[in-house]
């Protein structure tokens, strides 16, 4: 392993400042004014609470007025707009997170590390996790009384444990918070659709003579969603396949281009397959016949067809009922509650409790359920055109693939409600002649989940149904085996118990009945409890006598129990098999904890010179002990400049998923070259391993920052980080199984795969992909961070005129982002596909706020670089394309265009009595921007793929414009 720590090696100075709002000044904050009793609020880099120290590890804050000029529908559509936050999750990114139940999770992604590697606080305290791999759904939070964000862009495990390898975002609350306030606010698109609407009611007071205080906030969020449509960019047919003559010399292997659709399903079923021919193979005359309206046939006109896709011919008649199934935006319903009291107990002790519950349901939309199955001659739903044609030339069977126009679109319908209670005591008291604050508190978080899918195909029900003949007694049209049993179920048990089989018709586009999809269709579901315990304590003091200053110490300690367990309702998922096509649920059922022990201290070495060490031991109950370190140095040789460097260890334990989760099933489609079609179907099952243990990250980080006395007002910071992570906690998925089994020949991944002949000859029927966890290789990232603010009164410019400005821009450069597992290593910076964890090269959030008395405007822009569908591809143009071997393949259009989008915000602040009311508008996407087109040549032969959108949602604006109007009172 290259040496991460030799400081020549490293010739970037970083930027790390504390803009205008004190960004990296911890300092004391008082709560209220005739207490004798402090209350310390420490900023996020650092345990220690030492006035004027300025801590070596950057942190970036967010405060109230940035935040309020947002508007944001939720707090994490705000935070993810920060540079250093890539590839969060929303209830429109995750709707793809069917069987692992994550749909609807809002989790912070800093680095693009993964949300897993990403710690989030409320207040300096940990919250419940959301879902089994550890994310915690920051709409949790109280956003009414969320007054900063504090965004630690390093490691900080020896100050806040696991988890912290990519940072630390906690949400400040506003604990000191005296009146009421309200706001009210609706958004739509500028055509029209995507309504949402908030309502929040805020409050604050004292009691008892002052000797207490009580805030309280709450929050109603109504969002419909987008379903079954899409936008005019979306209609060009633009895709990125295997090139249909990628083995003709100087061909690329792939191929990006307009006018491309689906050839392997159709809204009511096409035929693909006869006699083990597919298209251009086939002399019966059959392949290609698909079924309309009312199961009409009709006759496909094939383009050039590569695996499950053709370019050409009739490539967009087959899209209809997949294209727009997968959600442009979900619907979202959140209520929130939370509370909290302190209250004075004795003039140096502070008694607190709070508590909180936060309720969502929503659904979204993500796949258009297709099959694969065979029919029979006598078929009593094949057209008797079809049959004498199958007659005529001696066939017995076919095979049809389907997206069936009369079932609904696959998703989720999932439903959360988290409760957290946290009890404590804070003080202050004097020992052996220092002064000490110190807290503690017990805090008990529970998240219950109740996960359902959308409608979808009971695998047994479907294939006993579609198997339908004509009765020649009755002339009716039966199953042909009339003593199959439902084994459908609901979430309230049995469907149709013991009730026989019922004919359903899978050929044609409105030919199903009522009776036929209540049997093939069924609403897998699965009930968890995540349970978070902890107990905590710490010490902080400044007032040790040092050499050259007081030193600060802080220690403290934590005991944490993370539990889950669940049921699931009925039929479900299991090793080797799934009753459903989506949705194979299988509960979580475990526990761990951990007990943690840190200190840390700030010693000023000399004037203007400061040493920040920090030390944490963590004993886990599933994998022992490991340790947790920092060291930081700040030094400021004149007031204008200050330099400042940290390195430290950091870890991420595995999480409940990585450790118990019993076999998580997935269902779709792989490319599979010995496969009729080019792709073929599996089932998927993901299971977790106590055997994993921590990661192992290596963090280095050296930056500047730049406070001009000749200019007031002026901060300037650049940061250089460095992050190396070993033994990464991951699994590859399928589609990379498969990739390197077929394409790479690798047999350890062949091994992984379950084909229907057992003797592995024969690869052309998978029935079982099984996945793994289990620590891979390594992750490394290295970049650099950017951030300025400049606020002026504009009178000292320009004569005359009245009012402030605020100036502030906030840029990463993502330099390398490497995924190793051991096989591959693959660097995502720069890569924009869909399907691939990438950041952009460059990502930036510029603001320019103007304020004159009772009037706000503020407008932002927020873009990113230009960029690449993935790095290891080479482009090159037909004709000239040198050979293309795995993973190098050559594309004909390996960019991905960068994107700039403009978002306006006006405020008008009215008087009357001791109230305040303001008025405020927002226009984001003011250009009304289509996204920029993104290739993405993954999931080849991924059955859902054409429902996906040829973008990525994480780095552009795929709604349009967007309008909000609103208005807050303070009274």
């Amino acid at each position: 392993m290259r040496n991460r720590y030799f400081l020549p090696k490293h010739s970037f100075l970083s930027l790390a400042c504390a803009a205008a709002t004190g960004a990296t000044l911890p300092g004391l904050v008082y709560a209220q004014e005739g207490n004798a009793l402090r209350e310390e609020v420490v900023v996020t880099g650092s345990r220690l609470n030492r006035s004027g120290f300025d801590t070596p590890t950057p942190v970036t804050v967010i405060g109230e007025e940035e935040i309020n000029a947002e508007a944001a529908p939720s707090i994490d559509a705000f935070v993810a707009t920060l540079p250093s936050v890539q590839g969060s999750g929303n209830s429109s990114t995750s709707s793809g997170s069917l069987s692992a139940g994550g749909a609807g999770v809002a989790d912070m992604n800093l680095r693009a590390l993964g949300s897993n590697r990403t710690l989030v606080l409320l207040d300096g305290q940990r919250n419940v996790p959301s879902r089994s791999t550890g994310q915690v759904d920051v709409n949790t939070m109280p956003q009414g009384l969320i007054k900063s964000v504090e965004v630690v862009t390093g490691g900080a495990s020896a100050a806040y444990g696991s988890d912290a390898v990519g940072g630390v975002i906690n949400f400040i609350l506003d604990k000191e918070f005296t009146g009421f306030k309200t706001q009210a606010d609706y958004s739509e698109t500028n055509r029209g659709d995507a309504p949402n609407g908030r309502f929040g009611f805020t409050g604050g007071f004292d009691f008892a003579d002052g000797r207490g205080h009580f805030i309280f906030d709450t929050e109603i969020f109504r969002s419909e969603g987008i379903h079954y449509e899409s936008r005019d960019w979306n209609l060009n047919g633009y895709q990125a396949v295997n090139n249909p003559h990628r083995n003709e010399p100087g061909e690329p292997r792939l191929l990006v281009s307009n006018n491309v659709g689906i050839q392997a399903y159709a809204p009511g079923g096409i035929i693909n397959l006869v006699n083990g021919n597919g298209p251009g193979a086939d002399s019966t005359g059959l392949v290609g016949t698909f079924f309309g309206l009312n199961g009409q046939p009709r006759q496909l006109a094939y383009g050039d067809v590569t695996g499950q896709w053709m370019i050409g011919g009739d490539w967009d008649r087959l899209l209809d009922s997949m294209r727009g199934t997968n959600s442009l935006a979900a619907e979202d319903n959140r209520d929130s509650f939370f509370g909290r009291v302190d209250f004075e107990l004795t003039p140096n002790i502070n008694a607190f409790a709070q508590a909180s519950y936060a309720r969502y349901d929503g659904y979204s939309f993500y796949i258009r359920p297709t099959q694969q199955f065979n029919i029979a001659v006598d078929n009593a739903f094949l057209p008797e055109s079809v049959r004498q044609q199958m007659i005529d030339n001696d066939v017995t069977s076919v095979r049809v693939r389907n997206a069936h126009a009369d079932v609904p679109a696959s998703g989720t319908v999932n439903e959360r409600e988290t409760t957290r209670y946290v009890v404590g005591l804070d003080g202050a008291f004097t020992a052996f002649e220092l002064e000490f604050d110190w807290d503690t508190y017990w805090q008990i978080g529970i998240t219950e989940t109740d996960e359902r899918q959308q409608p979808t195909y009971n695998q047994a029900n479907f294939r006993a149904a579609i198997d339908s003949i004509v009765d020649p007694d009755t002339g009716e049209i039966v199953c042909r085996d009339p003593e199959s049993v439902s084994a459908g179920f609901t979430v309230d048990g049995p469907k149709f118990a013991d009730l026989p089989c019922v004919p359903f018709n899978p050929l044609g586009v409105g030919v199903a009945t009522q009776a036929g999809l209540d049997y093939v269709l069924g609403t897998p579901n699965r009930q968890q409890e995540l349970q978070q315990n902890v107990f905590a304590f710490n010490f902080r003091t400044n007032s040790i006598a040092g050499w050259a200053g007081p030193i600060a110490l802080a220690f403290g300690g934590e005991w944490r129990k993370e539990q889950i367990e669940g049921n699931v309702d009925g039929c479900f998922g299991g090793p080797g098999g799934g009753c459903w096509k989506y949705g194979n649920y299988l509960p979580t059922i475990g526990d761990y904890n951990v007990t943690e022990f840190y200190i840390e201290s700030g010693v000023p070495l000399f004037e203007g010179f400061d040493l920040n060490a920090a030390a944490r031991r963590t004993d886990y109950s599933t994998s022992g002990g490991v340790n947790t370190w920092k060291i930081g140095l700040t030094y400021s040789p004149i007031e204008d400049l200050t330099f400042r460097y940290t390195q430290s260890r950091d870890i991420r334990a595995p999480n409940l998923a990585e450790l118990f989760d019993p076999g998580t099933g997935r269902t779709n489609n792989v490319p599979n070259p010995n496969a009729s079609g080019g792709s073929d179907e599996f089932l998927q099952q993901l299971t977790g391993s106590t055997e994993v243990g921590p990661e192992e990250a290596d963090s280095f980080n050296i930056g500047v920052i730049v406070q001009p006395r000749f200019i007031p007002g002026l901060s300037l910071s650049v940061d250089y980080y460095d992050i190396e992570i070993d033994g990464v906690i991951a699994a590859l998925d399928a589609e990379a199984v498969a990739q390197n089994c077929f394409e790479q020949n690798i047999e350890d991944f062949c091994r992984r795969i379950e084909f229907a002949d057992s003797t592995g000859v024969d690869r052309s029927d998978i029935t079982l992909i099984n996945l793994f966890r289990e620590n891979l290789n390594s992750l490394t990232t290295r970049g650099i961070d950017l951030e300025a603010t400049y606020s002026f009164d504009v009178d000292s410019l320009i004569g005359g005129v009245p009012g402030t400005v605020t100036l502030r821009g906030l840029a990463t450069h993502y330099i390398e982002l490497v995924t190793d597992d051991g096989t591959n290593a693959f660097d995502l910076a720069g890569v924009h596909s869909a399907f691939d964890s990438g950041v952009p090269n460059w990502s930036y959030r510029i603001t320019a706020m103007y304020a004159l008395n009772d009037f706000t405007a503020n407008a932002t822009v927020r873009g990113l670089s230009d960029g690449v569908v993935r790095n290891e591809y080479i482009e090159c143009q037909p004709g000239s394309c040198p050979i293309s071997t795995a993973p190098n393949f050559t594309i004909n259009d390996n960019s991905a265009s960068g994107a700039a989008y403009l978002d306006l915000y006006l405020a008008k602040t009215f008087a009357f009595g001791n109230s305040k009311a303001e008025l405020f508008a927002q226009v984001r996407n003011v250009f009304d921007e289509d996204p920029e087109m993104v290739a993405f040549p993954r999931s080849q032969g991924s059955e859902n793929r054409a429902g996906y959108l040829p973008t990525s949602r994480r780095f552009y604006d795929v709604l349009g414009r967007t309008f909000r109007l609103g208005a807050r009172i303070v009274f």
